[in-house]
């Protein structure tokens, strides 16, 4: 007979004894239990102990948390939290340096736990420790104790960063400006200024008063901490005050820059991260590539403010960016003419240029977005790309048959449909890792990706022979497949170029006609009952296969309410497919981890169902800026016995999708993903086709003659399998 639900069977060490096995009767108070562990041992005084898992963290046990331990577990027996923490903090401040490291060495491990963290920053521990930052007297593993702890103990949010010191935060700074630090201790000192600049708005100027992107760029040559110099970085572009984003012009005809985007311009920012980081010789990690992605998002973000800026069709300086087009198109470097020409000729012009308003252009730039964006782009085309600006507006210009592509017309929605690619004005996703490495190899990566495509456009108009009717069309096509081409994860514009090229009209109908093979093409009532016929056991290939990768496993980033480079969690199926494995890992790893290295685990039997976007438990308590779409849709959870739940949030769609729909056929539920919709249909079709094949080699025998007044009457069963 099974034991009660609320017993489990768990082992109990302490130093020097033998360990006790019991029945952990979970209805019972802890300190009961505890007691009872204690008399055991003959150890007086209970209440001074506490219960801690033996493997992993190592957290304590409370009575919050006892559900989660399980029959088998091995737990050990500690002194409680706060004697821990009291005693800890003695030995910090002792004079003993070894004592003193030891000590330091202990709190940098226990300060992950959150019931201690309480305990010890009740006791004034943080302020402790930030003193012994600013005495400047510690150095080596001492220091890196220091700040390790110190780290962990501000990441429970148990108090303000607002209540860190000016003599703190220029001590931190101060070790990531020299120029000969040890390694651990840049990387804790980054973190910690990273934190302060996410977490808090007024130690955002005291930070980016101590240190400059130039001193962090600096860093970045540096394998073992340019993930977290990036880091940094995109904390401090990212909460740069609205004055700092402000663009100053200089000249109405020269392209506009921000303070910021001009700072790491001057930097060779770009430069040294394509050069170092991502042509550098060692594979982009998980969270490097995050990091990437997010500076990628920051850096197209600037463009917001253009992309939402109406023209004014009454500023004469504006006027004279259009003016400026014009006359590159038609007049050359002199206009004989000047402004003597008639109006009429200039409305001629403006039609030729293909703006929708001949008379007054400006009004072409009132929508957004992509307001004045779309001018920017235009006029940076016309200047840096002059032959290939000239080449489009004339060879359509000149053309009298209604198939000249209005170029105005089309640099403006092109803006547009480039801007909703990207994301433009978006917050970074948190779960994200999607960054494009050709974006870091110009200067000017958005506007030569938008020349790329207007003679994209172009050629795509050409191909498809199309008329002014025809212009969504044309749009939709081209938005595909600067889609595709994007999915490919071109290296390089060349390379982009490359792929757009191979992606031609008639290209993109091949692909459509072979996407759509299963919708259009097998819709009479025999292939209908073929593949009714097929789909059960082409539906249990794909549930295997799902079983098989949750066999095989993935890692997961946690997710706490501050960015962790070192914080990641690996969960698989058993082969059996009886147990789910899961466990904490240092990094993020490079193959199979093996069931040893997991300690945690949840019956499947104890499986109740799987939630996911906004009915996870984890979205309902994150707070509103983390709870954007991206994140939404790759989050899922598992409910387990007793109410209790595993929270995931997908590193990528695709994972999302298998481990969703593995964890629905794992339940004898429906698999309902788009990515088993997409299989589903695609293998289908496949197996179709082959079985089709088969028929047509099928010899119809010969009939015999017909018997004279009955017509002959012939029924052939075919063998679909």
């Amino acid at each position: 007979m099974p034991p009660p639900a609320d017993i489990v069977k768990v082992a109990i060490e302490w130093p020097g004894a033998n360990a006790q096995l019991i029945e952990m009767d979970q209805k019972r108070p802890l300190t009961s239990i505890i007691r009872e562990v204690c008399d055991g041992w003959s150890l007086s005084g209970s209440e001074q102990f506490a219960l801690r898992y033996a493997d992993g963290p190592q957290l304590y046990i409370t009575e919050q948390s006892r559900s989660e331990i399980k029959n088998g577990t091995i737990l050990r027996l500690a002194i409680s939290p706060g004697r821990a923490a009291r005693q800890l903090l003695e030995r910090i401040q002792s004079h003993g340096i070894d004592a003193r490291l030891e000590a330091l060495k202990e709190l940098a491990k226990l300060s992950a736990d959150t019931t201690f963290a309480a305990e010890f920053i009740n006791m004034e521990g943080i302020g402790t420790l930030a003193r012994l930052v600013e005495s400047g007297t510690h150095f080596g593993e001492m220091l890196a104790f220091t700040l390790t702890a110190f780290l962990e103990l501000m990441d429970h949010g148990i108090v303000s960063w607002d209540l860190i010191s000016l003599s703190f935060i220029k001590q931190i700074a101060g070790y990531v400006n020299q120029p000969m630090v040890d390694v651990s201790i840049l990387q804790r000192s980054l973190a910690i200024l990273e934190s302060m600049v996410l977490n808090s708005h007024s130690l955002y100027h005291r930070v980016a008063q101590e240190i400059t992107v130039g001193q962090l760029i600096g860093h970045l040559s540096n394998q073992e901490i340019q993930t977290y110099a990036i880091a940094l970085i995109n904390a401090l572009f990212l909460k740069a005050p609205e004055d700092r984003r402000q663009e100053v012009y200089t000249n109405p005809l020269e392209q506009h820059l921000t303070e910021m985007a001009s700072t790491l311009a001057q930097k060779h920012l770009r430069s040294i991260i394509l050069n170092h980081v991502i042509r550098g010789n060692r594979p982009i990690k998980a969270e490097m590539a995050h990091q990437l992605y997010v500076l990628q998002v920051l850096t197209f973000n600037l463009l917001e403010e253009r992309m939402m800026t109406k023209m004014d069709p009454n500023d004469q300086t504006q006027r004279d960016v259009i003016f400026e087009l014009r006359r590159i198109a038609f007049d050359g470097e002199n206009d004989p003419t000047g402004t003597e020409k008639r109006k009429t000729l200039y409305a001629k012009d403006y039609k030729m240029l293909g703006f929708t308003n001949h008379v007054n252009p400006a009004m072409d730039f009132t929508q957004t977005p992509p307001g004045m964006l779309a001018l920017d782009n235009m006029l940076y085309l016309a200047k840096v790309h002059q032959d290939t600006y000239i080449r489009i507006v004339l060879e359509n210009s000149s053309r009298e048959d209604k198939h000249e592509c209005p170029f105005g017309r089309c640099a403006i929605d092109l803006t547009r449909i480039l801007c909703e690619i990207l994301q433009v004005g978006e917050l970074p996703n948190e779960g994200c890792n999607d960054y494009h490495p050709m974006f870091f190899t110009h200067d000017r990566a958005w506007e030569e990706f938008f020349c790329i495509c207007i003679q994209l456009l172009n050629k795509t108009w050409k191909e498809m022979r199309a008329t002014s009717e025809d212009f969504n069309k044309v749009m939709q096509v081209v938005r595909e497949q600067i889609t595709r081409a994007l999915a490919m994860k071109p290296s390089s514009l060349d390379q982009l170029k490359n792929k757009l090229r191979g992606l031609n009209y008639s290209e993109i109908l091949r692909l459509r006609q072979s996407e759509r093979m299963s919708q259009d093409d097998f819709q009479s009532p025999p292939i209908i009952e073929l593949r009714e016929r097929i789909q059960p056991e082409i539906l249990e290939l794909i549930k295997q296969q799902r079983l098989n990768r949750l066999c095989e496993g993935s890692c997961f980033r946690k997710v706490g309410n501050r960015r962790r480079q070192e914080k990641f969690w690996f969960c698989r199926l058993s082969l059996n497919h009886k147990v789910l494995h899961y466990g904490d890992l240092d990094e993020s790893p490079q193959g199979e981890v093996p069931f040893e290295m997991l300690s945690d685990k949840i019956p499947v039997s104890d499986i109740k169902s799987v939630v996911t976007g906004k009915d996870c438990p984890h979205m309902k308590e994150k707070s509103a800026l983390k709870q954007n779409k991206e994140v939404l849709e790759l989050a899922f959870s598992v409910l387990y016995d007793p109410d209790e739940t595993l929270n995931f949030v997908a590193p990528n769609k695709y994972e999302y999708c298998i481990w969703t729909d593995g964890l629905c056929a794992l339940l004898g539920r429906e698999m309902s993903s788009d990515l088993t919709r997409s299989d589903l249909d695609t293998l289908i079709s496949m197996e179709m086709k082959l079985r089709l094949l088969d028929l047509e080699n099928i010899t119809i025998p010969e009939a015999p003659p017909p018997v004279p007044k009955e017509p002959s009457s012939y029924n052939f069963t075919y063998n679909y399998s």
